[in-house]
């Protein structure tokens, strides 16, 4: 009896540790990965404006107000830098952001990330790691990745595989599209969309799914504030697919 006794409760351990893990996920409004490119397209000009238009998003008293005013009050964010198809790099952990004091906490974290380039533009790449990122402590309502980018895919497998990927779990893919003031020659001579085109019909999808422009990575502080408040809020309202800030 004292053995049968024994054997269950082994065999029932496994599924205890499952539900423990699972129920300890904290809820929160949005789970959102924020994807940054640091390819060799963005030069170190234009890879600090990216940071710090991030860094000072996260400082706004309006996106902050966003964070709070969901059901849960609360949303759980982490950022990544990414290029080739193998280089991905977390450079701020999952994050729960529930107040002025964790907002700042969260942009202090921005500015003291590191600073790298590398060479190529894996859209796929990023969306495959996106992906992987989520449930880490966190339960969100939605799961949002935030893809921004100069340039189109060119490393890793296709766009359309990975994203489809993506969405088959849930995902929403938002993407903010900066046309850099110098574009790439190849760009022009290679026959593919401009890259908000680009980016509207290959990179975003789901529910909701729309795309920001920037006019320039001058124009990156404005577009990428304007994009968070409008993936955190509580009930997001029917927007424009595309929204363009130059």
């Amino acid at each position: 009896m004292l053995r049968r006794t024994l054997l269950g409760a082994a065999l029932a351990t496994p599924a205890l540790l499952r539900a423990t893990k699972a129920s300890a996920n904290t809820p929160v409004d949005v789970e959102l990965v924020l994807a940054v490119d640091v390819s060799r397209s963005v030069d170190p000009e234009e890879q600090e404006l990216q940071f710090s238009g991030y860094e000072k998003a996260f400082r706004d008293r309006t996106l902050i107000e966003g964070i709070m005013g969901g059901p849960v009050g609360s949303i759980a964010c982490m950022m990544f830098t990414w290029s080739d198809w193998h280089i991905q790099n977390v450079v701020v952990p999952w994050t729960r952001l529930d107040s002025p004091r964790t907002a700042h906490g969260f942009a202090d974290a921005i500015a003291a990330a590191p600073r790298r380039t590398w060479l190529y533009t894996s859209i796929s790449g990023a969306m495959d790691f996106a992906a992987k990122q989520f449930g880490q402590g966190f339960e969100g309502t939605r799961r949002v990745v935030d893809i921004s980018g100069d340039g189109v895919n060119n490393s890793g497998r296709p766009v359309a595989e990975a994203r489809e990927a993506a969405l088959s779990q849930g995902i929403v893919l938002n993407g903010l599209a900066v046309l850099d003031r110098q574009p790439s020659p190849f760009a022009q001579t290679s026959g593919l969309p401009p890259l908000d085109e680009y980016y509207r019909d290959e990179v975003i999808g789901g529910p909701g799914a729309f795309l920001v422009v920037a006019e320039g990575f001058a124009a990156f502080e404005t577009a990428v504030r304007r994009k968070i408040i409008r993936e955190i809020a509580a009930r997001p309202l029917p927007g424009a697919l595309v929204e363009r800030f130059a």
